[in-house]
């Protein structure tokens, strides 16, 4: 088949499944062509070395890459974002119909910062079928719980309209399915294809030296959050946490994000000199990092839109046979307990977090390698790479058959 992706974040930037799912499509023999933008993920600006500009396309065997500007929203505020998803909707528009005006299928990889675009080159490329793979789900309630207003409503019209053109609506978890039918999906069109992450990076090693001194002072437990500083995340709960349990446990924090200053400033308030923070490094770094800490937290604010979704940190921990630590409701937890790969506590409560962190010390530490592998067995049994292209790949097959039985059937008539 001819493929058309559509994402709004792609390799260099930590986007591992519309990344791996283009390679492994061309290694199956289809062509693939992905239009996204220039990569500024996490921390809003465009990264070193690239120069944003209106004809960049690579081209290699059956893959084409064709990158769009986009305003990079720096300070990440509302505005900022909401004026970045929507420069990127009329790139995607301009550029798109040339791209993609004769894929057999489009693959859509959902995240809200996609959808305006998605609706507009939906309406440009006529009748070719859509696989909307739904990442988030974002409902006006939770836009104002982040202090955003105004453009929530619009992003929840165009994403009903998204669930109803979709030929297939894919899904990570049953709890998001439930989020997407809610949303307008038609139920017979809902189908579930969990994530994966990149198996050539993350799986299990042995921390150096160098990175043990990093990120460990001494003997004390290490729980690391490794990924975005941003309001969804809720580490402010994670940092009063850990501050309560002086040294009897460390929290390290790896990566930036738009409450990086927050976070720190309340760290720095709660004198808590058991929080160190790391700068952000390169995927290629975080398994190491990963295998010197003793678990991986994933905290989650306590939002609707968050119940069914698992983040990608989740499913790099498992493969590296992190145990782990869940500050979150809904399906990250439920993974978590379902595996027994880990603790997890309810979101936005810090003294039940706090409680996590001092059984998570006190584990002894053959106990916590049992975790990870269990977490690392339940990852690759429902979660690998290769069942999640092979599901994503039949999910394309069946959208596109299905418009051209359509068509077929309107010829008929």
């Amino acid at each position: 088949m001819r493929v058309g992706i559509l994402t709004y974040h792609f390799p260099p930037e930590p986007a591992f499944v519309p990344g791996s799912l283009a390679e492994e499509l061309v290694a199956r023999g289809h062509e693939v062509r992905v239009l996204t933008g220039f990569p500024d993920y996490p921390g809003g600006h465009v990264y070193p070395g690239w120069r944003q500009r209106w004809r960049h396309q690579t081209h290699s065997e059956r893959l084409t890459v064709r990158r769009v500007p986009r305003y990079a929203a720096g300070d990440g505020s509302a505005r900022a974002r909401t004026t970045s998803w929507l420069s990127f909707a009329g790139s995607a528009a301009l550029a798109g119909r040339g791209l993609l005006r004769d894929v057999d299928v489009l693959y859509v990889y959902g995240h809200p910062a996609v959808t305006f675009a998605a609706t507009g080159l939906r309406r440009l490329l006529g009748r070719t079928p859509t696989v909307l793979h739904v990442q988030d789900v974002w409902t006006e309630r939770d836009g104002r719980a982040e202090g955003d207003s105004g453009w929530p409503a619009r992003l929840e019209a165009a994403t009903r309209r998204l669930y109803r053109e979709a030929a297939v609506v894919a899904v990570g978890s049953p709890s998001m399915a439930d989020l997407v039918r809610a949303g307008g999906a038609d139920p017979g069109r809902v189908r579930t294809a969990p994530n994966w992450t990149d198996e050539r990076i993350f799986r299990p090693t042995q921390a150096g030296p160098a990175v043990r001194r990093l990120v460990r002072r001494d003997d004390r437990c290490v729980v690391m959050h490794a990924g975005t500083i941003g309001a969804r995340q809720d580490l402010e709960t994670a940092v009063r946490a850990a501050a309560a349990l002086g040294d009897r446990m460390d929290l390290v924090l790896v990566g930036s994000g738009p409450q990086e200053r927050r976070v720190r400033g309340l760290a720095a308030d709660l004198g808590a000199d058991n929080i160190r923070f790391l700068e952000r490094r390169s995927a290629v770094d975080m398994p190491q990092l990963y295998a010197a800490a003793d678990y991986q937290l994933v905290a989650q604010r306590d939002l609707p839109a968050l119940r069914g979704r698992v983040p990608g940190k989740l499913q790099a921990a498992l493969a590296c046979a992190a145990p782990v630590v869940a500050s979150a409701a809904g399906e990250t937890a439920e993974v978590v307990e379902r595996a027994r790969a880990g603790l997890s506590c309810p979101p936005e409560d810090w003294a039940a977090l706090a409680d996590r962190f001092w059984l998570a010390a006190a584990i002894p530490p053959a106990a916590r390698l049992d975790m990870g592998r269990r977490g690392r067995d339940a990852y690759l049994r429902d979660m690998s790479m290769r069942a999640g292209v092979d599901r994503i790949e039949a999910l394309l097959h069946e959208a596109a058959a299905r418009t051209s039985n359509r068509t077929k059937l309107a010829h008929s008539r």
